[in-house]
């Protein structure tokens, strides 16, 4: 008898302390509707791995692809856009997305193209993995969407695809939050050689240029995944649901051939896409980012990264960076959510 009543108790606990925080959240989200802006200090407190899953997803037909994405927040609220990296996936933003909904942002997490159930339209279609191409699927996405302006946020490749939207689309970037800060390129600044140490860093990009790379890749992209996983993020004990969640996203039919194709343009060893040739042209001059930024990095970043001070020139606008303390890597959104969501709405209030 005691045994049921301490579970009753437990349950109406559990159901007042939910209803509370659902409370919180409504409450925010309102304040945000009404004023437009909504205040870091509003994030929820959440412990990184809390939530699981995005639930349903959608697909959406956006340029050259039919584009997953999962959606969380009110239709009418600010948009913010969330790009991820390689080699991980939407899970990167599965704690992000919510605590950014509960503030009252619409949150939209895409497959990138060769990952998760987003798919090329055509089987024609070269699998380019170049960097102006993703922007600019990023931008046909929006547009499918009927979005005309979003706060950007993303790490790894979907730092650099935030950073060439903010550079070369300002006028549809609201503001901007990168991991690793200003990571725009062009084929002729990955010509340059670097000191030995850097170059042991970048590893991977030798491998990929051999076929036996690409025979590798493909074979065994679980594992290799995971050692990327452990070597950019040395403090992150994340277990094998945690990484088996992303790692699914990988066997999408297009992924080797987008990560092979990205990683040899980068030396000039592939070719691109003509369509593409004048974006690279002004990508390859480092444009200034105008719109507000806000650049963050982990403490324990296993990734190559350059120093916050080699890019604070290289943005024009109102701009910040902070260091994420507490052992955090690459994968900083899913690391440390709560800042990363922090520096989004932050940035949004500029």
């Amino acid at each position: 008898m005691s045994e049921e009543i301490n579970h009753d108790r437990r349950r109406f606990i559990g159901t007042v302390a939910t209803a509370i925080a659902a409370a919180q959240f409504a409450m925010i989200g309102s304040a945000v509707a009404q004023s437009g802006k909504a205040n870091p200090a509003s994030v929820p407190t959440i412990k990184p791995g809390t939530n699981k899953s995005f639930g349903s997803l959608k697909q959406i037909d956006a340029g050259l692809l039919n584009v997953g994405y999962a959606e969380a927040g009110p239709s009418g609220g600010p948009v913010v856009v969330l790009l991820h990296g390689w080699p991980y996936d939407i899970h990167s933003y599965v704690d992000v997305a919510p605590l950014l909904a509960s503030a009252g942002y619409r949150v939209i997490v895409p497959y990138l193209r060769g990952y998760g159930t987003t798919r090329f339209l055509s089987s024609g279609t070269f699998r380019n993995g170049q960097p102006s191409a993703l922007a600019f699927d990023t931008v046909a996405f929006m547009d499918a969407l009927k979005i005309e302006k979003a706060t950007v946020a993303g790490f790894d490749w979907g730092a650099r695809t935030a950073n060439i939207i903010a550079a070369l689309w300002p006028e549809r970037c609201k503001g901007m939050v990168s991991v690793s800060g200003y990571l725009i390129g062009s084929q002729e600044s990955g010509k340059m050689p670097l000191p030995p140490k850097a170059e042991l860093e970048w590893w991977y990009q030798y491998y990929f240029a051999t076929e036996r790379g690409r025979a590798g890749y493909d074979k065994y992209r679980h594992d290799f995944a995971k050692l990327i996983w452990q070597i950019a993020s040395p403090k992150w004990d994340f277990d094998d649901a945690t990484f088996d969640r992303s790692a699914a996203a990988f066997d999408n039919q297009d992924h080797v051939n987008i990560v092979i194709h990205n990683y040899r343009w980068r030396f000039g060893l592939a070719e691109g896409e003509p369509k593409y040739d004048d974006l690279e042209k002004r990508l390859a001059e480092a444009p200034v980012i105008s719109v507000p930024a806000i650049t963050l990095e982990g403490d324990a970043n296993g990734a190559p990264h350059p120093d916050a001070s080699a890019y604070a020139k290289k943005f024009s606008g109102k701009y910040s960076h902070r260091t994420i303390k507490g052992g955090i890597g690459h994968n900083l959104p899913q690391e440390a959510p709560q800042a990363f969501a922090k520096a989004v709405v932050e940035v949004d209030g500029y």
